[in-house]
């Protein structure tokens, strides 16, 4: 089992929340979290965006530059 200290709705404060037994094969990775206080539990969530590609205008798409007169 993995522990950490985390804030707890239930007990309204910062109390120890463990990793039960995973069914899953994740040990300790597992998401899933149970606080040891009022037994709430709770899902740790990570999510992977893939970094966005940028497009490059065209010069001729750019906006003109404008200069002082």
């Amino acid at each position: 089992m993995s522990d950490r200290e985390l804030y707890c709705d239930g007990c309204e404060g910062v109390v120890l929340f463990e990793a039960p037994p995973c069914v899953d094969g994740h040990d300790a990775d597992c998401p899933e979290l149970v606080c040891t206080g009022c037994g709430a539990a709770v899902l740790i969530a990570t999510v992977a965006f893939p970094a966005p590609r940028l497009r490059h205008r065209s010069r001729a798409t750019r906006m003109p530059h404008r200069h002082a007169a």
